[in-house]
């Protein structure tokens, strides 16, 4: 995967309709890069992790390679490719989740509009130990998310993508590419937090495709990109 070979087409944010479902799927890579650079695997053999907006499953299948209960929803059904634990679930809908066990984490690329905050802070009632939302880095401003978030429950650590690790509408593209920067905005709430750590995810794209990611999820390189 050359970087001359990357289309990049936008060069500002994404914009979505009120009523946008903002289904941009999560390149496995990038999910795995969550824990090969920065938290490990071994830890999470016997917990739980829930990823609320799985779509067709791009994130949820990083996931089974880590934790030993994954469960998968989303408010609409987008074509999920994979086997196991999957539900239509509203996550902003508290009263669908009742009776149905808090998990160990919450591990989702939510919705980068007005839905946002809903998601962390639901995340963050939620999950019993620990919360990584995958987000592009421009989404760590934002007065309500400060003044909700941030400020009243700052995150553990702040992990930057060094190279682009880009979403499209509605696919992955193995090859595609973005001018928008991306970031693992990770809570541990079993541990007190002032100041978060910052860190950098190293170049680690082509080390952590594999060609069955590419057989299950791939499409060509297309142009529109965020």
């Amino acid at each position: 995967m050359t970087q001359a070979a990357i289309p990049r087409s936008v060069g500002g944010p994404r914009l979505e309709a009120a009523d946008s479902l903002d289904y941009f799927p999560t390149p496995p890579w990038a999910t795995r890069a969550l824990f090969a650079e920065i938290l490990g695997t071994k830890p999470f053999r016997d917990l739980s992790v829930e990823e609320p907006a799985c779509g067709e499953g791009h994130m949820v299948y990083v996931l089974q390679e880590v934790f030993g209960t994954v469960r998968a929803s989303d408010v609409y059904d987008h074509g999920y490719r994979l086997g196991g634990d999957f539900a239509l679930r509203d996550f902003l809908e508290p009263e669908t989740w009742d009776g149905i066990d808090r998990p160990d984490w919450i591990i989702t690329n939510p919705p980068f509009g007005m839905k946002l905050l809903a998601f962390l802070r639901r995340a963050l009632a939620r999950a019993r130990t620990g919360v990584a939302i995958y987000m592009p880095t421009v989404k760590l401003d934002g007065i309500n998310r400060h003044r909700f978030v941030y400020e009243t429950n700052p995150p553990h650590t702040i992990a930057q993508f060094v190279e682009r690790a880009p979403c499209h509408k509605g696919r992955w593209e193995p090859d595609g590419g973005t001018f928008t920067a991306y970031c693992w905005l990770i809570w541990r709430l079993d541990r007190a937090v002032t100041d978060p750590l910052n860190k950098w995810i190293r170049p680690c794209r082509s080390r952590l495709t594999f060609q069955r990611d590419i057989d299950l999820f791939g499409w060509p390189a297309e142009s529109e990109v965020v």
